[in-house]
């Protein structure tokens, strides 16, 4: 039995409308809504962010000149994408593993091939002289291989477009390039914007 003060104290309470409990259910569906959304969000960009750095790493490398061995097609710090292939032809350009490092050289002859380079620059495979419209000078450049030089199975022989500073396959040093040493065929240029485009 509640005494008359408890009875008063009671009575005394304001009773909340039912508006304001609609307000106050609604404010907390939308605190709730809202941490789903944010973590839903969150998950969403994360699984997006790891599919763009998978599709970057594995298909489509992205990568940054340097140096000049490949001027005029590719300047330094361009940046270029690459795209992952079994096979690569003459003319292509192509990035590969050389001592932890990342070379980019144009493909010139392929297994089986026979490469021969003149005193002037010109190269010839299997006794054919190559049409090079992306070199702007000829050179035989750092070479101390037997020319002619067969292409040994399972690699290609490249060269820089800058024949005259480029260290490539005419060299020793780096020789033939290993079909599972290679990163990729290069396709585009992204940067600069006014260099931007395929790259032949």
């Amino acid at each position: 039995m509640m005494s008359q003060k408890e009875t008063d104290s009671i009575k005394g309470l304001a009773v909340p409308s039912v508006e304001l409990l609609e307000a106050e259910l609604k404010k907390e569906q939308y605190k709730s809504n809202y941490s789903r959304v944010l973590k839903s969000t969150v998950f969403s960009l994360l699984v997006v962010a790891a599919v763009a750095v998978l599709i970057a790493v594995l298909l489509l490398p992205v990568l940054q000149i340097s140096g000049t061995s490949m001027t005029e097609t590719l300047q330094d710090e361009d940046i270029v994408v690459a795209v992952n292939g079994s096979s690569y032809r003459t003319g292509d350009v192509i990035a590969f593993y050389y001592n932890n490092n990342i070379l980019i050289k144009r493909v010139i002859a392929s297994a089986g091939d026979w490469v021969d380079i003149d005193d002037e620059g010109n190269v010839f495979v299997n006794e054919e002289q190559l049409d090079e419209p992306y070199i702007s000078e000829k050179a035989l450049g750092e070479c101390n291989i037997d020319l002619p030089y067969q292409v040994p199975d399972g690699k290609c022989f490249v060269m820089g477009d800058h024949r005259a500073v480029s260290i490539d396959s005419r060299n020793k040093s780096i020789g033939c390039v290993s079909n599972d040493m290679v990163v990729g065929k290069i396709l585009f240029r992204v940067w600069p914007l006014s260099g931007l485009g395929i790259v032949d």
